[in-house]
């Protein structure tokens, strides 16, 4: 867990999480939200958001492919942001956020994108790893639930959005892993990103 192999680095793919600690991460909100447990970022606890601010890319993202192995909970709800940048309380209000939630009340399942292109259907159910990769280039993003695509979604060139989520726009930033509520517990390991041209 949370290695490389050597194809992978020969691909381009760097670690953004060494499996024992939260280097290279920052809290906001709740830091306690936030632990490391048997090489997995455990989040369970009250509002908060886990954003990497560590030295790859210089955690600026553009173009990328990220990929994550996560484990759901009953009633958990959470996400994984990108193109987000770093505030200290709230919600981000900055970037698009891929939906991880398979029994949660928000209808809103995992590998949407929440509020823009939400998904309906359970893909991988609560107890279980797999594998959520997102992919943007340009005004493109892909998701994908292990090898099911979920998201295909290309930004209008003046998009619509509705009110509290104006700049949920693609340009350019780190990512954030979510912590909704304190009934809620996910856990993340494999934390992999690839930028792309």
């Amino acid at each position: 867990m949370n290695t490389l192999s050597a194809d992978e680095k020969a691909a381009g793919w760097q670690l953004l999480f060494d499996g024992r600690s939260l280097d290279g991460w920052r809290a906001s909100d709740a830091p306690g939200s936030f632990s490391v447990k048997d090489g997995a970022i455990v989040v369970r606890g009250p509002r908060s958001h886990l954003f990497y601010l560590g030295p790859v890319a210089n955690h600026d993202f553009k173009n990328f492919e990220l990929k994550l192995d996560v484990l759901t909970f009953p009633k958990a709800n959470s996400g994984v942001y990108f193109h987000t940048q770093w505030q200290e309380i709230g919600w981000p209000s900055k970037g698009y956020e891929v939906q991880v939630n398979n029994s949660h009340g928000d209808p809103s399942r995992t590998g949407g994108l929440w509020g823009i292109q939400d998904y309906p259907k359970v893909v991988a159910p609560d107890g279980r790893w797999f594998t959520l990769t997102t992919r943007v280039t340009g005004k493109h993003v892909q998701t994908w639930i292990d090898q099911q695509l979920v998201a295909d979604y290309t930004e209008e060139a003046i998009p619509a959005r509705p009110k509290g989520l104006e700049q949920r726009l693609l340009a350019s930033g780190t990512f954030a892993l979510q912590g909704h509520d304190p009934e809620s517990e996910v856990h993340f390991r494999n934390i992999k990103v690839r930028v792309l041209p």
